[in-house]
């Protein structure tokens, strides 16, 4: 089973958001129709940026990791990263 930490971003707010799940997809949905407290301010998710894990807890430290950080500059930096390879 693979699991994905996902990262979402609302041009509406100007906001990411961070989780991890099995399914980006049904998640997604549920993400932009109040699926979640923390998303329900905005329903223009779209998927930023995902990392695949090979089970949960790999997942949820990498989530951890990231939300720990607590810096807009960091995500912005792991987007890019993606976006033009080294």
């Amino acid at each position: 089973m693979q699991f994905v930490v996902y990262i979402l971003y609302s041009k509406l707010i100007d906001q990411y958001y961070i989780g991890h799940t099995q399914d980006i997809r049904d998640r997604l949905i549920r993400h932009n129709n109040s699926g979640s407290k923390a998303t329900k301010k905005a329903n223009d998710w779209t998927l930023a940026h995902s990392e695949s894990f090979p089970d949960k807890a790999s997942a949820y430290k990498r989530e951890m990791e990231t939300k720990k950080k607590k810096s807009k500059k960091y995500i912005e930096s792991l987007i890019k990263k993606i976006e033009r390879p080294e």
